[in-house]
C-alpha cells in the first residue's frame, strides 16, 4: 500500500518502433499479416497432430506444445499493438504493463525450457532408441510439460515483482513496442541496480543455463550421429534435428544478446524483440513442416479429408 501512494504514474505511453508515420503504417500493416499467419500455422499444426493418430508420439506432442507456445507468445504483444494503432492510442495502464510484462516472461521462459525438452526428447530418441517409448512415456510426457509452465511461472513472476516495487513518478515513456523490464526500469525514480540484478539473473541467466544445456545435449547426439555406419540412417537423424536446431538458433540469439547485459536503450533491441517474440513464431510452423515428411503427409491428409467432405455434402 506504501508503494501504491507513492506511485505517481498510472500509465505509460509506448513509443512503439519509429516515429516516422509512414514506417508506422509499415509495421503495423506487417505485424497484422504476420500475426495472422502465426495463427493460422500454429492452429494447423496443433489440429493436424491431434487428429492423425501417426503423430501420437513424444516428439509432435512436444511440437504442438510449442505451437500453443508460440501462438501465445505472439498474442501477449501483438494484439495490443494492432489496437493502440488502431484507436491512435500509444498508452497502457500501469496494471496492464505490468501484467503484459509477467506473461512476456512467464509464457518465453517457459518456451526455453520447452525447446531444452525437446532437445532432451531428441537426446533420449537418438541416443537410447531401445528405451525411447519406456523413458518419454505419456506420463512422463505430461509431467515434463507441467514442470515447464512452472518453471515459466516461478519465472515470469520473477521479472513482474520487482518491476512492481519501483517507484514511477516522472517519464512515461517506454522506448518499446510492449512493456518489457530493461525499457521500464530506466523510468524509475530511484536506482534500479536491484531490478536490473534481478531481471539479468532471470532473463539472461535463465537464457544462457538452457542454450548450454542445448548445446550439451547436441554434443552428446551429434557425436552418436556420427557413429551411425549408414549414411541414409546419419542422414535421417540430422534432419530429425536440423528444424530444432534452426528453431533453437532463432529463438536464443536475440534473447541471449539482450538479456545478458545492463539496461541500455539499444534501436536493435526493438528490433530483435521483434524477431524473437513474433518473427519465430511465425517461422516455427515452416520451418518444422517444410521438414518433417510425416507432418506434410498429415496436413494433406487433413486436407483431402476436408475437400471429400465437402464434396459429399454438397452431392
Amino acid at each position: 500500500m506504501a508503494f501504491r501512494n507513492e506511485t505517481r504514474v498510472t500509465q505509460f505511453i509506448l513509443l512503439g518502433l519509429s516515429n516516422n508515420p509512414n514506417l508506422q503504417i509499415a509495421f503495423f500493416l506487417l505485424f497484422v499479416v504476420v500475426y495472422l499467419l502465426t495463427v493460422t500455422g500454429n492452429v494447423l499444426i496443433m489440429v493436424t497432430i491431434y487428429l492423425d493418430s501417426h503423430l501420437h508420439s513424444p516428439m509432435y506432442f512436444f511440437l504442438s506444445h510449442l505451437s500453443f507456445l508460440d501462438l501465445s507468445l505472439s498474442t501477449v504483444t501483438v494484439p495490443k499493438y494492432i489496437v493502440n494503432f488502431i484507436r491512435r492510442s500509444q498508452t497502457i495502464s500501469f496494471n496492464e504493463c505490468v501484467t503484459q510484462l509477467f506473461f512476456f516472461h512467464f509464457i518465453g521462459g517457459a518456451e526455453c525450457f520447452h525447446l531444452t525438452l525437446m532437445a532432451y526428447d531428441r537426446y533420449v530418441a537418438i541416443c537410447n532408441p531401445l528405451r525411447y517409448t519406456t523413458i518419454m512415456n505419456r506420463q512422463v510426457c505430461i509431467l515434463l510439460v507441467v514442470s515447464v509452465w512452472v518453471g515459466g511461472l516461478f519465472h515470469g513472476f520473477g521479472q513482474a515483482f520487482p518491476a512492481t516495487q519501483l517507484p514511477f513518478c516522472g517519464p512515461n515513456e517506454i522506448n518499446h513496442f510492449f512493456c518489457d523490464a530493461h525499457p521500464l526500469s530506466v523510468l524509475a525514480c530511484s536506482s534500479s541496480f536491484s531490478s536490473e540484478t534481478a531481471d539479468i539473473i532471470n532473463s539472461g541467466i535463465l537464457t544462457l543455463l538452457s542454450f548450454l544445456v542445448l548445446a550439451i545435449s547436441y554434443g552428446f547426439i551429434i557425436t552418436t550421429i556420427l557413429k551411425i555406419r549408414s549414411a541414409e540412417g546419419r542422414r535421417k537423424a540430422f534432419s530429425t534435428c536440423a528444424a530444432h536446431l534452426m528453431v533453437v538458433v532463432l529463438f536464443f540469439g536475440p534473447s541471449v544478446f539482450i538479456y545478458l547485459r545492463p539496461s541500455v536503450t539499444f534501436a536493435a533491441d526493438k528490433l530483435l524483440s521483434v524477431f524473437y517474440s513474433i518473427v519465430t513464431p511465425l517461422l516455427n510452423p515452416f520451418i518444422y513442416t517444410l521438414r518433417n515428411q510425416e507432418v506434410k503427409k498429415a496436413m494433406k491428409k487433413l486436407g483431402g479429408r476436408k475437400v471429400s467432405s465437402q464434396v459429399t455434402n454438397m452431392n
